[in-house]
């Protein structure tokens, strides 16, 4: 098992999972981070800690749809380690539905 994130993260990008990572396995793009499953060991420290609550084991069925993107984009897109800030209308895309069309591919500028 590992945890996948998924919609709710697109445009959200909160970014509390990625400080209580122990392995440093996320990933982020421009509006979106995911999890690489082959760096993830399955301790669940990330889940709790997602205001966007986007992130789930990869055996719910929410998150059966995003584990092909979360293994795509953590080869494609940088590592990140530390808190960034939200995108500064974060609060208001954080419950809002189908947004999968808004994901963008393009890996997080620094």
């Amino acid at each position: 098992m590992t945890y996948v994130v998924t919609e709710n993260c697109i445009r959200c990008k909160f970014m509390d999972c990625v400080e209580v990572c122990p392995v440093d396995c996320f990933y982020a793009g421009e509006n979106f981070l995911v999890i690489n499953p082959d760096e993830c060991i399955d301790c669940g420290v990330c889940e709790p800690e997602c205001p966007a609550e986007a992130i789930f084991p990869d055996s719910d069925d929410r998150a059966a749809a995003w584990a092909e993107i979360n293994a795509k984009y953590s080869t494609q897109w940088p590592n990140i380690t530390r808190k960034g800030t939200p995108p500064a209308d974060a609060e208001e895309w954080k419950d809002k539905p189908d947004k999968t069309g808004l994901l963008s591919p393009n890996p997080q500028k620094d």
